[in-house]
């Protein structure tokens, strides 16, 4: 039975006559303490195992960090991001006097998105895409909900960014309310109409 069981604590430990006896290390009860040169070779490919694994959990945790970042900085604080368009033009809403004459007042107008199946969800998606033109031309197209005390509606925004610029500028924004005219806030369609109807004045004469 002596026999049996040194034979035992061979298997399960390490050390000899000139030394202490230890326990052979595993992946899980490795804790460093033992140095690389009193490993085994099997606890040498334990260790690196670990530590390998140990690695592989840190980088996905960085990159999915970086993940997360990007996904706030495009989506929320870029000045390009959806969640920056859709501020900027309900700001634009409430300062509007024809607006707030058909909603009510600015204060307690609410903008918000699609209603969804979940009445009890706080937050409503804005329906929002962006498309590039074979002229190279980016497309920014969002419309959202918005409720003043008075009426409610929605509004629509189409946003362009030609090539070489560095941000989206208004093609149209405008508001939609059942039973009034559309309100255009931006149309740079009118405003182009009207640049080239108005022509060029020289000499008190208007050429075309």
């Amino acid at each position: 039975m002596a026999k049996v069981g040194r034979r035992g604590a061979t298997q399960n430990s390490i050390g000899g006559a000139d030394g202490p006896t230890r326990k052979q290390i595993t992946v899980a009860s490795d804790d460093g303490r033992v140095k690389w040169g009193q490993l085994s070779v099997r606890e040498k490919m334990v260790r690196t195992t670990q530590r390998t694994f140990h690695l592989g959990i840190i980088l996905t945790g960085i990159i999915m960090t970086g993940g997360v970042m990007m996904f706030l900085y495009s989506e929320v604080f870029s000045s390009d991001s959806k969640t920056s368009h859709f501020n900027r033009a309900v700001n634009r809403v409430k300062k509007d006097a024809g607006c707030t004459e058909l909603l009510g007042s600015s204060s307690k107008i609410k903008a918000y998105g699609e209603p969804t199946w979940n009445k009890w969800a706080r937050a409503r998606p804005i329906a929002s895409s962006t498309q590039k033109d074979r002229g190279g031309t980016d497309h920014f197209l969002m419309h959202f909900n918005v409720e003043g005390p008075s009426n409610k509606g929605v509004v629509n925004v189409h946003m362009v960014k030609r090539p070489g610029q560095n941000e989206f500028e208004y093609k149209y924004l405008s508001l939609d309310v059942k039973g009034y005219p559309r309100i255009y806030l931006e149309n740079a369609d009118a405003v182009h109409k009207g640049s080239k109807n108005a022509g060029t004045r020289m000499f008190g004469v208007k050429w075309r």
